[in-house]
């Protein structure tokens, strides 16, 4: 799994994007579409959290008539989306409570907002699943970004399906299946593939399922769901929020990131999970802040110098893999151009890095993932990565009927010990930060600019993601995310009026403030996004 079919690419932004494993059914048909989004008389669908508050605090709108609202979507549509797994039984509780502190003078940013995470994220009082059955119903106390999250207010109203295990499972697999939740569909068009790992909590901020949500990313995995369902995903600086209490693929490279329908709302969900945790150390060193939407500039790209970033994303040997995706890319330095912005055509030699980085992943998976079974899973659960071999092995009916491959292979490395690991991982973090820093030096950029991903692909129950031809593939995530710098993706453009395309602006070590700055002033010169029709196909 270290080349591919035509172009090479990082075998982990296919595994982290695309992997995971079992039957894969069709979409359950919603008849007439609920494209209504309307609460109190507001369009909840394009009211930002600040605008919500406002509206709180003005007694327009209360939590638990929002509550209610989100939870009687998830009731209506979440069969054929099939983006929650747990719904949290205390929502309304919650919201009521909200409601009660709010006249009592609380103004927290997320008051009363409810949120989905992830089903990998530790949750009190709904199981932390990873997707697998081999966890139901393990159910250890709050992640330390829950905790920050109700610190700030929220109410966690659900957790979202993933691609099992982070996409780090099978050999070939369907993005967004899991085990316990089945196949995850994007709400743009039901048959489309949501890509990613954090499949679930896209689709889920994507159908107005909650205010917002929360993903994990290795490599791809919050940049590409969010791209391909028209959202803003924020993949934070390594060490800008605490890994404890997320099921892990690798601590290197691992970190959840904020999901949501605009800059604005991102802003504020990652100012809420940022925090020094003594858990993780890789937040000790954390450039920090509480609130991010101070950075939400307008004409942030007046004057601003992009790079962008095509060969190596969707040109292969001089041959663009997908015409409308160049268009988009076109329409994109039009756009950034005419904002006041410097565009400078850049190449990222990152290639050499894809190899490394699969080989160190496999090892520190095989290290990692048995310390979080060892901290938060009791007795009767996997305490081995061979332990879930076997599970999937005696469960076909559960966990199948894709394979265990790429768990296989990470049990036969010596883990994160053995020497050669320590080498790739070296390799690959010199290669990925070069690429990204030895280019903005040279061009003297504030970020580079790459299509977030291609459209999205039906998905195949069979031949696994992009009909297991990874030639189709577009993406840009591996830079930042081995070099484990900042990567914000915005909505840019649409394939065939219905598939989502976005585009990725990144560069260094705590580079959020510039990036969301960016992102912004991106966002409200194009206003692209609009809110999915819940298509059965595309003809």
């Amino acid at each position: 799994m270290t080349e591919r079919t035509r172009r090479s690419a990082s075998p982990v932004i296919l595994l982290m994007l695309l992997l995971v494993a079992s039957a894969v059914t069709a979409p359950v048909s919603l008849g007439r579409q609920p494209t209504k989004t309307a609460v109190a008389g507001i369009d909840i669908d394009s009211t930002t959290i600040p605008e919500l508050q406002a509206l709180m605090n003005r007694h327009r709108l209360t939590s638990v008539q929002l509550t209610q609202f989100y939870l009687h979507r998830i009731k209506k549509l979440n069969p054929a989306l099939n983006a929650v797994i747990t719904v949290n039984p205390s929502a309304l509780a919650e919201a009521r409570a909200a409601d009660r502190a709010r006249r009592n003078g609380d103004n927290r940013p997320l008051l009363g907002m409810p949120i989905i995470v992830k089903d990998n994220i530790n949750t009190s009082g709904m199981p932390t699943t990873a997707g697998s059955w081999s966890l139901a119903g393990s159910s250890p106390a709050d992640a330390f970004i829950i905790e920050r999250l109700k610190a700030a207010g929220a109410i966690i109203l659900a957790k979202a399906n993933l691609s099992e295990w982070a996409n780090f499972r099978s050999i070939p697999s369907s993005s967004g299946w899991s085990g316990i939740g089945g196949q995850t569909n994007m709400a743009y068009v039901l048959d489309r593939n949501p890509c990613g790992s954090s499949s679930g909590s896209a689709v889920a901020a994507s159908a107005d399922l909650a205010v917002a949500a929360v993903g994990t990313e290795t490599d791809g995995s919050v940049v590409c769901p969010a791209g391909a369902n028209a959202l803003v995903g924020i993949k934070p600086t390594v060490g800008l929020l605490s890994r404890e209490g997320i099921v892990p693929l690798s601590a290197d490279q691992d970190t959840a990131g904020p999901m949501a329908r605009n800059v604005t709302d991102a802003a504020v969900l990652l100012g809420a999970m940022t925090g020094v945790d003594p858990a993780d150390p890789a937040t000790a060193g954390q450039v920090a802040f509480s609130d991010y939407t101070q950075f939400l500039d307008a004409s942030a790209l007046a004057g601003a110098r992009i790079g962008i970033w095509r060969d190596g994303t969707y040109i292969f040997d001089g041959t663009v893999v997908n015409a409308d995706v160049a268009a988009i890319m076109d329409d994109t330095v039009a756009s950034l151009t005419a904002a006041g912005a410097t565009v400078v055509e850049v190449d990222l030699a990152i290639e050499d890095a894809y190899g490394p980085e699969f080989d160190a992943l496999l090892c520190e998976f095989k290290s990692d993932l048995p310390a979080y079974f060892e901290t938060y899973t009791g007795p009767g659960y996997p305490k081995t990565l061979q332990d879930v071999i076997d599970f999937n092995e005696a469960n076909p009916d559960l966990e199948g009927p894709w394979n265990s491959e790429i768990f296989v292979l990470a049990e036969a490395t010596g883990g994160r010990a053995d020497p050669a690991c320590v080498d790739a991982r070296a390799t690959a973090d010199a290669i990925a930060e070069a690429s990204i820093n030895d280019t903005m030096a040279a061009f003297d950029l504030d970020a580079i600019v790459a299509p977030t991903n291609g459209p999205a692909w039906v998905t195949d129950p069979v031949n696994g993601d992009l009909g297991g031809d990874f030639s189709l593939f577009i993406g840009s995530s591996s830079p930042a995310a081995i070099a484990g710098y900042a990567n914000v993706t915005v909505p840019a453009g649409y394939v065939d009026g219905a598939l989502p395309i976005g585009v990725s602006f990144f560069a260094g070590a705590w580079d959020e403030p510039t990036l969301i700055g960016l992102a912004y002033a991106f966002e409200q010169a194009t206003r692209v996004r609009f809110p999915p029709q819940f298509l059965p196909a595309l003809e």
